[in-house]
């Protein structure tokens, strides 16, 4: 199934180009940060009775959160990609409106250094809200992007599929109300609130056609 009929090469209705640049910069600087919070476990902190795999395995909590954290931001930037297939142009409030969603994807690094850091230690739970909190607001400016792009097609390239665009509606409906249950089990367990975050990544990862693009009929001979 076509998303949109392909655009000529140097098609003046399609201006984005400096935009997504400067956004995939911003992608790559925030997903490389977030390497910077695992330390090298030093000689001297290891004395006689701790082996240098026991200091690698007690620091399980910045390993889960840098991976967590970086398929998170990774299946962030798959999906701008994918909305800026189907962008044709960009007004001052769409482009205020990515700057504003870089802004919070930027910020990742610290709410996953925080949760690294307090995982099973008091302040877990505030440390889970801000992580999980963080990601709710990114998911509510993603929609806002979207939906401020998709209203009408205002800001869509000429002859996108409509069923394409209703994938990404139906699919960006479940991130707020997801990211949202995720900060109030963030109440009670911050590690599983952690777990539900990799779930959501998962599931943001998978293709829009795995579950809501329509399928071909079959035609007979």
């Amino acid at each position: 199934m076509k998303i949109f009929e392909p655009q000529k090469e140097g098609d003046p209705d399609k201006d984005t180009g400096r935009l997504e640049a400067f956004s995939d910069g911003v992608f790559a600087i925030a997903i490389t940060l977030l390497v910077l919070d695992i330390k090298l476990p030093k000689a001297a902190d290891l004395g006689q009775d701790r082996s240098l795999l026991d200091a690698v395995l007690d620091s399980w909590p910045i390993f889960l959160a840098y991976f967590t954290s970086f398929l998170t931001v990774l299946v962030m930037w798959v999906n701008h990609h994918n909305i800026f297939k189907i962008v044709r142009k960009a007004d001052q409030a769409f482009l205020l409106l990515n700057g504003l969603l870089l802004m919070f994807v930027t910020l990742v690094p610290f709410p996953t250094a925080l949760l690294a850091e307090y995982l099973n230690k008091r302040g877990e739970i505030t440390a889970g809200i801000i992580y999980c909190g963080t990601y709710l607001l990114i998911a509510l400016i993603f929609n806002l992007l979207w939906r401020y792009a998709s209203y009408h097609n205002r800001l869509l390239v000429k002859d996108v599929n409509p069923s394409y665009v209703q994938a990404i509606n139906r699919q960006y409906l479940f991130g707020p109300v997801l990211y949202l249950a995720c900060v109030v089990v963030a109440f009670f367990s911050a590690i599983i609130a952690f777990l539900i975050t990799l779930g959501l990544a998962i599931f943001f990862a998978l293709p829009l056609n795995a579950f809501s693009l329509p399928q071909p009929e079959n035609k007979p001979g």
